[in-house]
């Protein structure tokens, strides 16, 4: 009997019982359960984190029938029943100050019903505290805290930083209550999409341990390449495995293996087409806000780096740029260094998917159409593949026109330089084609290197006050950008283009063989 696609299945009960395939996560929970009792994982949204801490419910109470045949089976003592509290906050509606402390009452409520101990309607806290200890008195074991979306209440309002700030410190004093009650708590494990530092919302539990970027631990949840070609072998038929790759793979938490989106896959099977299936399922409007707000140029997403501090710099009014794209999903680590004793991650887009949709997005915010894009695009593809130049120059200046005049009066971003780099380079992305921005050579950077039906397009982008300020080609010749290029034999084109900052267009654009 063929198994079921577990898409939106966050139950691990339903998976095991109702025949779902299912990727064994069980020796990631062997290791932790063996290893600690305080955890916290960060990973983006529809990464399977809540199915992670469904199947640690599901263990600790010790509903064996549902881990017959997976690894942690015969590892584990099915005699011991714990009791469990669980805390999600990944359906709530946190829009105002009392809607977070109502949440987590009705939350204790139901655990007190569930778990037949009876509740004294008090103080969030102090009722936290009261439960914990009397499930250890009343069961004679230590309780099991789980804590899913923590984030969530926070994430939903930054765009209100004070209430925001009130969701943090409400949460704080909830989370403090697991470290106050340690003598009660077996085990803790707390996910969610971004990392808040310690200081301010982890500090009264200072003995979580933070895995999400230790190795032995980048797995835990996505779907590797064997877990693809394992458990999801009956999918595969009729699907190019490298695109699979190129699409959906690519995300990296420091791990030898890189993981696919599991959701992407699940609908990639579903549904057997290669579209954004992961990125569409939200709309990242505050990232683009921040990103258009910093005048982070798309050129500069693809090049950015951090340690690990700064991708953990987190919180209300201080978000950093690097943290806020590696946490929520949009770069993952390419590589790391060692600098002086300290790691330095280089970030990257983990895969298509991303790297489209994204520019896609910072494209529109950045001022075009959407519905005319899409017959640029196409307009575009055709022209790369014809290298029809003089069609390259008319499109171009068609595509700049298209900008609305009040969008530059509106938008502070659209009187800096980088601006037009970012539009083209957005543009190019958001493309199915190869993209390269600001590639390094032995003379300087590259704006932007294409690849595309065996061709190579190399872009130099100038913003001039009024007449062109000189030619871009020669600055790519004298510089040597084509010769990295030379070895692949493909046909090299150099591409000048020069946009008037007066005229918001072209005001000069060159073509020559390289």
């Amino acid at each position: 009997m063929p198994l079921s696609l577990p898409i939106g299945i966050q139950t691990f009960r339903t998976i095991r019982e109702e025949g779902y395939y299912y990727v064994d996560k069980t020796p990631h929970i062997r290791r932790l359960v063996e290893g600690g009792t305080h955890y916290f994982l960060s990973r983006p949204r529809r990464f399977g984190k809540s199915l992670l801490v469904d199947t640690l419910k599901e263990l600790f109470e010790g509903n064996e029938a549902l881990f017959e045949e997976l690894a942690i089976h015969g590892h584990w003592d099915w005699s011991v029943k714990c009791p469990v509290v669980r805390l999600s906050f990944g359906g709530g509606d946190y829009g105002s100050r009392a809607s977070l402390r109502e949440d987590v009452a009705a939350q204790l409520a139901d655990a007190e019903v569930r778990l037949g101990v009876s509740g004294v309607h008090e103080a969030p806290m102090s009722r936290f505290r009261r439960l914990l200890e009397g499930l250890h008195l009343s069961y004679g074991e230590r309780v099991v805290v789980l804590v899913d979306e923590y984030d969530k209440p926070i994430l939903d309002v930054l765009d209100r930083p004070e209430l925001a700030r009130a969701n943090r410190d409400f949460l704080r004093g909830l989370y403090g209550v697991i470290k106050d009650s340690d003598a009660h708590v077996r085990f803790a494990f707390v996910t969610g999409v971004s990392k808040f530092s310690k200081a301010s919302l982890f500090s009264g539990l200072n003995n979580l341990l933070d895995i999400t970027l230790h190795p032995a631990h980048a797995t835990i949840c996505g779907y590797a390449d064997e877990d693809l070609d394992g458990v999801f072998a009956p999918e595969l038929a009729g699907l190019d495995r490298a695109r699979i790759r190129e699409w959906y793979n690519g995300y990296s938490w420091r791990g030898e293996s890189r993981v696919h989106n599991p959701f992407g896959i699940l609908l990639l099977f579903e549904h057997r087409e290669f579209k954004a299936h992961w990125f569409e399922t939200a709309s990242p409007s505050f990232l683009i806000d921040t990103l258009i707000e910093r005048r982070v140029g798309a050129a500069a997403i693809e090049s950015m780096a951090g340690s690990e501090d700064a991708l953990s710099k987190f919180d209300v009014g201080d978000i950093g740029t690097e943290a806020l794209l590696f946490q929520t999903g949009y770069l993952t680590i390419a590589d790391e260094t060692d600098v002086g004793g300290r790691t330095l991650y280089r970030l990257a887009y983990p895969n298509r998917e991303v790297k489209q949709s994204l520019n896609e997005r910072l494209m529109h915010a950045l001022g075009t159409d959407r519905d005319a894009q899409m017959e640029r695009d196409a307009e575009l593809l055709a022209l790369l593949s014809s290298g029809d130049f003089t069609g390259m120059e008319a499109l171009f200046r068609s595509f700049l026109a298209g900008i609305p005049y009040e969008w530059h009066m509106n938008n502070d971003i659209a009187r800096y330089e980088g601006y037009y780099a970012s539009l083209f380079y957005a543009w190019f992305a958001a493309l199915e084609v190869e993209t390269t921005a600001e590639d390094s050579s032995s003379g300087g950077r590259l704006d932007l290197a294409v690849r595309h039906a065996g061709q190579v397009f190399l872009f130099e982008f100038k913003v001039v006050e009024r007449k062109p300020a000189g030619s871009a080609i020669a600055q790519i010749r004298e510089r040597g950008y084509a010769e990295k290029y030379r070895a692949g034999g493909e046909s090299i084109h150099l591409i000048g283009v020069e946009v008037g900052r007066q005229a918001r267009n072209l005001v000069a654009f060159e073509h020559a063989q390289g």
